[in-house]
């Protein structure tokens, strides 16, 4: 493809967007590449652009279109096939070439897409055509969402002008440009990568030899896969660990019970010579290490729920009585707040206490490793939103990074020097085994917030 073809199209998409721009300076070096090109090349070249550009144009726009492509296509002949002195001589030798211009643009036409672009408009990938000079040629609706600008301000832009395109947010440049590097460095052309907004997004970038030297570019958002396969991952490992506890249970318990029976024997003889803090640091200890082993066996299977109905308020009341003196010792303030007094759940009270009870806990933990001298404070309230009761625990400590976030219910992951890592992938799945869900959202240095979605109980007098 000639050089002029190339420069042609972004520049009467740049003058067509920008009106009252002065055309002398924007097609300099266009007029340039000009000299000595068919007429009629020309006109065929500028009535192709115009129609493509008027596919993308809303209804009431493109009248105006058509007006600014028909005087940028005028002035650039004039400039190429009349010198400015010949040009203040004799005006009216400009008629046939305003006459041809005129001629050249689709006026009246209705531009109508062909049903393989309509396919390309409705599919939920999004879609945008390279030429092989870096122009943007095309773009479906979906990409421009995913651009979050409108498509008339992107068609005929280039890559360099993408990057600083002021309709585009600072992070979606950031991707673009990140894109780049990677496909001119890297040579990688295919991948899945996460952008600001925290969505898994499955890139592709193709070049064959249908689109004649263009670059297709592909863009689907895979979030629910990635959550769907998250999901089956989890339940993966949990079945692994089900497998594991089933087979260590006896092993490590049976000893256990006879060691600590034959301290309990001992412990006459320890007291007598002033040993009896051994006998009581062991049997703790051994305490300990079945409390670990019982939280290994619930991680894997908890047991079925033995529901009955409560009010959620008067259960979120119970675990600020239970909860409130630690938090005072910890200097954080408990806040409840209840928008229905009778929002009522069918539950294994003593399962949902044990979940309460572990985050209400986690909060203070995570209040308790701010730096700064900000006062604790923990808010948890319940209402009802559709069919489940919602249940939020909120808190303003350190946060959490999305590493973090990630793999919060994974068995066994923990931040904490002295935590097992059990203590959430056993709420999770006893959220689960009541039918309902659980998740999270964390801001590092503005805090955490756990929002717990439990069936709602319809209970009729």
């Amino acid at each position: 493809m000639e050089d002029w073809r190339t420069h042609y199209f972004p520049a009467l998409a740049e003058f067509a967007r920008n009106s009252g721009a002065d055309i002398r300076c924007q097609t300099a070096e266009l007029r340039k590449e000009l000299y000595g090109v068919n007429t009629d090349d020309i006109l065929k070249h500028h009535e192709e652009s115009v129609r493509f550009l008027l596919s993308y144009a809303d209804p009431e726009d493109r009248m105006t279109l058509v007006h600014r492509s028909l005087l940028f296509l005028t002035e650039l002949l004039i400039a190429v096939r009349m010198p400015e002195e010949a040009a203040a001589r004799e005006e009216s030798s400009e008629e046939p070439i305003r006459s041809a211009a005129l001629h050249a643009a689709p006026i009246g036409d209705e531009p109508r897409p062909n049903k393989f672009e309509t396919v390309l408009q409705l599919m939920d990938s999004g879609i945008a055509l390279f030429d092989g000079a870096g122009n943007l040629r095309f773009l479906n609706v979906q990409m421009s969402r995913f651009l979050q600008a409108p498509r008339r301000s992107l068609i005929g832009c280039t890559l360099r002008q993408l990057f600083f395109h002021p309709h585009l947010d600072r992070p979606v440049r950031k991707f673009i440009v990140q894109m780049f590097k990677e496909m001119k460095l890297y040579r990688r052309f295919h991948g899945e990568y996460q952008d600001a907004d925290g969505r898994f997004l499955l890139i592709g970038i193709s070049q064959i030899e249908e689109l004649d030297g263009d670059y297709l570019v592909s863009v689907k958002d895979v979030s629910e896969y990635k959550q769907i396969e998250q999901t089956a991952f989890q339940n993966d490992k949990l079945a692994m660990l089900g497998k594991i506890a089933a087979a260590i249970a006896h092993e490590i318990r049976n000893p256990l019970t006879s060691i600590r029976g034959f301290i309990q024997l001992l412990h006459p003889y320890l007291q007598e010579i002033g040993k009896q803090d051994y006998a009581r640091i062991i049997l703790s200890e051994i305490d300990r290490a079945n409390d670990i082993i019982y939280e290994f066996l619930n991680s894997s299977k908890p047991s079925a729920p033995m529901k009955q109905i409560v009010l959620v308020g008067l259960l979120l009341k119970e675990m600020i009585l239970l909860s409130e003196s630690e938090a005072h010792m910890r200097g954080c303030e408990l806040n409840c707040e209840i928008f229905d007094p009778y929002l009522t759940v069918a539950i294994d009270v003593k399962q949902i206490k044990q979940v309460l009870l572990n985050v209400i806990k986690n909060a203070m933990d995570a209040i308790h490793e701010v730096e700064d001298s900000r006062r604790g404070r923990i808010d948890v309230s319940a209402r009802r939103e559709g069919k489940y009761a919602l249940i939020s625990i909120r808190d303003n400590g350190k946060g959490m990074e999305r590493a973090t976030l990630n793999r919060l219910f994974d068995p066994f992951f923990t931040t904490k020097e002295e935590g097992t890592g059990l203590g959430l992938s056993v709420s999770y799945r006893i959220i689960r085994n009541h039918g309902g869900t659980i998740h999270v959202d964390s801001h590092l240095n503005e805090g955490t917030e756990f929002v717990i979605y439990l069936p709602f109980a319809d209970v009729k007098g």
